[in-house]
């Protein structure tokens, strides 16, 4: 996993459990030659969008695409989207709007916190669904090895009934030498209004995903396949254990 915001609305990390570290160094030495400002872009075919375990795609394949503006400070913006199937309360679109800061604390560690606002604009039922959340992250790089430790606090919101929601997770990615290849692991950790047990119709408020697949990425193009699931109650096409592969093309 990218340990940038911008890399996990890029790729749609959370949906697809991928860990790509070449591609990121590759845009660090592009960074580098584009002046104080970077633009770039993304577009994206998933087989299943899936949020910390829970599909938001009904199971069926997502189209997903976002642009982001970086400044050599370490301060970004960008925005994200995702077609869903959230019937009438939540329509057939997400669109996610974020900013934050990333920069690095050693040459093996970095960190980024930021906040990102998810807005549901085909709703239906002309009830506020929108909600915010305020995120922070470590990345820590050990020749190989990546591994990121992240925290997402979502306050108390009338658009998730007053409650607030906490999210815990820690990605593993190893690149196996001389391959395009990653190795990537995932476990997340929910208590509060967004907990996956809760959203299957359970009382639980609290639930753990988690995910484990392998990535290979080629010029702009990146593949992930990835085996996840969540604890508790499965429902299928929502929160069954399933495989999901991702097609990625960065700009």
């Amino acid at each position: 996993m990218l340990t940038s915001f911008r890399g996990l609305f890029a790729v749609s990390l959370a949906s697809a459990g991928l860990f790509l570290a070449s591609p990121a160094l590759a845009q660090d030495e592009e960074a580098a030659d584009s002046g104080p400002v970077t633009l770039s872009a993304n577009a994206a075919l998933t087989t299943d969008y899936r949020f910390r375990g829970v599909s938001l795609s009904g199971g069926d394949p997502a189209i997903q695409g976002g642009f982001d503006v970086a400044h050599e400070s370490g301060f970004y913006v960008g925005t994200w989207a995702s077609s869903i199937d959230g019937g009438d309360a939540y329509g057939q679109m997400e669109l996610d709007i974020y900013g934050g800061w990333s920069g690095q604390l050693t040459d093996a560690v970095s960190v980024d916190v930021g906040a990102v606002y998810y807005i549901y604009p085909t709703e239906d039922i002309g009830a506020d669904v929108d909600y915010y959340e305020l995120l922070g992250s470590l990345g820590f790089t050990l020749g190989p090895a990546e591994a990121t430790v992240g925290v997402g606090y979502s306050p108390k919101q009338d658009s998730l009934g007053g409650d607030d929601n906490l999210y815990l997770y820690t990605d593993l990615g190893v690149g196996i030498p001389s391959t395009p290849l990653t190795l990537t692991g995932h476990i997340g950790y929910t208590d509060g209004a967004l907990a996956p047990p809760l959203l299957a119709g359970d009382a639980d408020d609290t639930g753990i995903d988690w995910s484990l697949g392998v990535s290979a990425s080629s010029g702009n193009f990146e593949l992930g396949v990835s085996y996840m699931g969540v604890d508790g109650t499965s429902i299928d096409g929502f929160t069954d254990d399933t495989v999901v592969a991702t097609l990625t093309a960065s700009f």
